[in-house]
């Protein structure tokens, strides 16, 4: 493998499905509130793709989600939900120390508007950022993944790709990336460390 693909919300950082849980009991609602919103919620899924590709602004959504959720305050909604995600060192590290030795490396975000990216001096992490508010495509769609390819210069077989939702895994494996579900430093690492070739840790 000579290309690294990762996630930035839930890989470079902490789990962002567990910010959500308390941001739901933080409002008095249920803990899977958020989580069970997208899943069951098309009209909801449909808005968070607009906020994603760029069609929508931050203080366009919020008014907007905030009703699928059962919340009223919709001033710094988005803040809210991310009120409780930080940096995974780890998982930064090793995507340092894999551009370090030459992996070409790239992150691919579905952005959330208003979402912080400061995790780190990003030129030193990665080659390419592709933030899908940016580029007006998202994932799983496989555009935005072959937008990335194409910037790094590499063919699918040849990247390795970390995200923490199965679906966006799936569309990348379409192309013929190879996909690591990430459920965290300790099982993502010593399979990215099998498949580069370098010791992460």
């Amino acid at each position: 493998m000579r290309g690294l693909l990762t996630d930035f919300g839930g890989v470079l950082t902490t789990n962002v499905f567990d910010s959500f849980k308390a941001f739901s009991e933080a409002e008095g609602l249920p803990p899977d509130t958020v989580k069970r919103t997208f899943r069951e919620n098309p009209e909801a899924l449909a808005e968070l793709r607009a906020l994603e590709r760029g069609d929508l602004t931050v203080e366009e959504f919020e008014p907007r989600f905030a009703p699928h959720l059962g919340v009223t305050e919709t001033q710094g909604l988005v803040e809210r939900l991310f009120a409780g995600v930080g940096p995974d060192e780890p998982m930064i590290e090793a995507v340092r120390r894999a551009h370090d030795a030459g992996i070409r490396t790239a992150v691919i975000s579905n952005s959330w508007g208003g979402t912080s990216y400061d995790v780190a001096d990003w030129r030193e992490l990665f080659d390419e950022i592709v933030i899908s508010g940016e580029v007006g495509l998202h994932k799983p769609g496989p555009e935005i993944f072959e937008l990335t390819l194409s910037k790094l210069g590499l063919p699918a077989s040849e990247c390795v790709f970390v995200d923490d939702l199965r679906e966006n895994i799936e569309g990348a494996e379409a192309l013929g990336i190879t996909g690591i579900l990430h459920r965290g430093a300790d099982s993502t690492l010593p399979e990215l460390e099998r498949l580069l070739g370098l010791e992460l840790r």
